[in-house]
């Protein structure tokens, strides 16, 4: 997946004027933060040298998750969405995503960081004349109530920062605030996992009704030693490379999401939840289907071959 060409020359133009060795620095002191701080409430980025950093090594990887889950969640929908809410913002990354599969009408961003807040704002001067008059505020997600509503809303890669009080009060806030569709995306790691379950049977005992990727509403059925995580390959720009420490041309982005909706949509019939293995004459999937998690052997005489063929890791298929 390559970033929109608006998005590349947004994130080139904040590294005008910027010294390397700085950048590669607070590089660095991110990644460490990000590995070591998050769930703890601590505020892991508060420098506009740190939020530059972060546009060029994360705001990549985060605008292809959400884009990927976007992807997903939209297959299932069919209810008209005009404005978006993305909570927990960053430099904006969610709200680019979304821009570029939805016919929006307006966009709000909230984010707690004025770093963040105002090298997002300031990329988005380079994107559509939605993103250009987009609204940022200034908001904490633990502190202060969040009084706007949207019909869709997004929060990525912002619950796994808070502690397992305040996630629960964030969520609360997150759901009262969707007027349609709510969408969570967080790193698919397993202790990020464990987070985002709890927060399904959380949503779920509010009423809401689940999208994707699950393809029911009951408990998870996957093992206590196992995770559900999907991927996304992002392009890598030379700086990126460089500051990461990479010869790859392209990163893997793991992550995991939920969407959930107030009215019941269709839902997948099984959800991909590993690569698919390709044989001579046959494709085996491991899927998550309403009452089981099973491999599927499909052959050339399976009704879902040529379906199969072309499916990925986090597809749906035969729904």
């Amino acid at each position: 997946m390559e970033l929109p060409i608006e998005l590349r020359i947004a994130i080139e133009e904040q590294l005008i004027g910027t010294n390397y060795a700085t950048l590669k620095q607070d590089t660095q002191t991110l990644s460490k933060n990000y590995r070591t701080e998050s769930g703890q409430g601590k505020r892991l980025l508060t420098k506009d040298d740190e939020a530059i950093a972060y546009s060029v090594v994360r705001m990549p990887a985060t605008y292809g998750a959400v884009h990927k889950a976007l992807e997903y969640t939209l297959d299932f929908v069919d209810c008209k969405i005009e404005t978006l809410l993305d909570i927990g913002a960053g430099t904006g990354a969610a709200s680019w995503a979304a821009n570029s599969l939805i016919d929006l009408d307006s966009i709000i961003c909230l984010e707690r960081e004025n770093a963040m807040l105002q090298i997002g704002q300031k990329m988005m001067k380079n994107g559509s004349r939605i993103l250009n008059n987009s609204k940022w505020i200034k908001h904490d997600l633990v502190r202060d109530t969040i009084t706007e509503k949207a019909d869709l809303i997004i929060a990525s890669y912002v619950l796994n920062e808070l502690d397992d009080d305040n996630r629960i009060k964030a969520v609360d806030q997150i759901w009262e605030a969707t007027s349609k569709i709510a969408v969570i995306v967080e790193p698919g790691t397993p202790t990020a996992f464990s987070q985002l379950k709890k927060v399904r049977e959380y949503l779920l005992s509010k009423g809401a009704h689940m999208i994707a990727p699950c393809p029911h509403e009951e408990s998870c059925l996957l093992p206590q030693n196992d995770w559900c995580h999907f991927s996304c390959r992002i392009q890598r720009s030379k700086l990126h490379r460089q500051l990461k420490e990479g010869d790859a041309p392209y990163e893997d982005e793991k992550f995991m999401y939920i969407a959930v909706s107030r009215e019941q949509y269709r839902n997948a019939e099984a959800r991909i939840l590993r690569h698919p293995i390709v044989d001579k004459g046959r494709i085996t999937l491991d899927v998550c289907k309403e009452d089981k998690i099973e491999k599927m052997m499909i052959t050339k005489k399976h009704e879902l071959y040529k379906e199969a063929r072309k499916a990925q890791w986090g597809d749906s298929i035969g729904g």
